[in-house]
């Protein structure tokens, strides 16, 4: 188990809050502002709480050198915006410039550190690095669960010198994955989607064992169509992962998963928006055509099974849901999660990027259970393994 907020009296005490600050910034601009609104409530608690919160984050891949556009500067007042309240920044995340600033902190006030990643010994969590983090604070609190999948000084290395604690957003992103795959009530449906079956092998390998349904769309389900012998046209596909993907079946079979593929598609000549589309069954994709999109026949099968459905875990649309009209399947099924979500209790919990912007093209986004802006995290969490920086927290 891990300590929370509740776990810490937080008044007058110094607090290293790991956050993740890596938001989309585009000409000196930032383009997407969740993480930050998302950060927010943690930050606000321990600062009215008296704590004197020291933010540090990494952002962007300067690889261990000082690059003035990978500055996290600009987040001091994007936090202030978002906070209501003042945030100093510091010059480096140790040395002598941070440890003065934080020294200068009265209870209740923020400082934010530059980029950890300016140092080399972040990514390699050098314990100097750490010990220089930890010497600012006498506690540390990781609300970066979207960093946790990584072993680096500011996330995993740290939290064995101080007191660690999990932040609100970390707290909630457990739990959450906890209600998924930890401890579910079932019977539980993942939906699987992408491209490529390659880049999720070890994901269906994990979920096979421990869901009752997999439902796979998007291109890799191309793939799995392929493997049992039907003939895909242009539709991408991956021919070498043919044996994989028919021992990932056996393996569903032999574990009592049932899974779901297309039952048909909706094919074009060419991938791009608004082209002339056909719906066509399974076995009849014409050999000059792709399929892009799945068809309504699979999406009432979908519909079907999440009505039977206690839990959801989605990661990845069904169609190219970027170019209309290959954005209908995700659209449908993801306005029906959400009203099932509302109407009869499903626990909706999704995430991966692709996955995030989709509900959002879908306008549901905020009508889930929880949607994870962790990527990389939440992925590497469904797979199965073991993040360091949540293992770190462990008490």
């Amino acid at each position: 188990m891990f300590r929370t907020l509740d776990d810490l009296d937080a008044a007058g005490k110094r607090v290293l809050l790991r956050a993740d600050l890596n938001v989309p910034v585009k000409d000196g601009v930032i383009t997407d502002r969740t993480r930050i609104e998302r950060l927010s409530p943690t930050i606000r608690e321990l600062a009215e709480k008296g704590a004197r919160v020291i933010v540090c984050s990494h952002f962007d891949r300067p690889k261990g050198k000082r690059v003035p556009e990978m500055s996290l500067r600009p987040m001091a007042e994007a936090l202030s915006a978002a906070l209501n309240r003042a945030v100093a920044f510091a010059e480096d995340c140790v040395g002598a410039e941070a440890e003065a600033a934080a020294a200068k902190l009265q209870d209740g006030e923020v400082l934010l550190l530059e980029n950890t990643r300016f140092h080399a010994g972040e990514e390699k969590n050098d314990p100097a690095l750490a010990q220089g983090l930890a010497k600012l604070a006498d506690v540390f609190v990781n609300d970066a669960f979207s960093a946790a999948h990584r072993a680096h000084a500011s996330t995993e290395g740290v939290a064995h010198l101080l007191p660690a604690y999990a932040g609100r957003l970390m707290e909630a992103e457990l739990k959450a994955l906890d209600a998924a795959l930890g401890n579910p009530a079932r019977p539980v449906v993942a939906i699987v989607g992408g491209a490529k079956v390659s880049t999720k092998l070890e994901l269906l390998g994990n979920l096979v064992k421990r869901v009752d349904v997999l439902v796979i769309g998007g291109a890799m389900a191309n793939t799995f169509l392929a493997a049992q012998g039907e003939a895909m046209g242009k539709s991408l596909q991956e021919a070498e992962m043919h044996e994989t993907a028919r021992q990932i079946l056996e393996t569903a079979k032999a574990a009592g998963c049932e899974v779901v593929l297309p039952l048909d598609l909706v094919v074009a000549a060419q991938f791009a928006p608004n082209v002339a589309t056909r719906t066509v069954a399974v076995d009849s994709v014409p050999a000059e055509m792709m399929a892009l999109d799945v068809g309504p026949e699979t999406v009432d099968v979908v519909e079907s099974r999440l009505r039977q459905a206690s839990t959801l875990v989605w990661n990845g649309p069904f169609g190219a849901f970027e170019t209309p009209p290959f954005d209908a399947a995700t659209v449908a099924v993801a306005q029906s999660v959400a009203s099932l979500t509302a109407s009869s209790g499903l626990k909706s919990i999704a995430g991966g990027g692709d996955t995030v912007a989709a509900l959002k093209h879908a306008g549901v986004a905020d009508r889930m259970t929880y949607v994870s802006t962790a990527g990389g995290a939440f992925l590497e969490w469904l797979e199965g393994k073991t993040l360091p920086g949540v293992a770190a927290l462990d008490r």
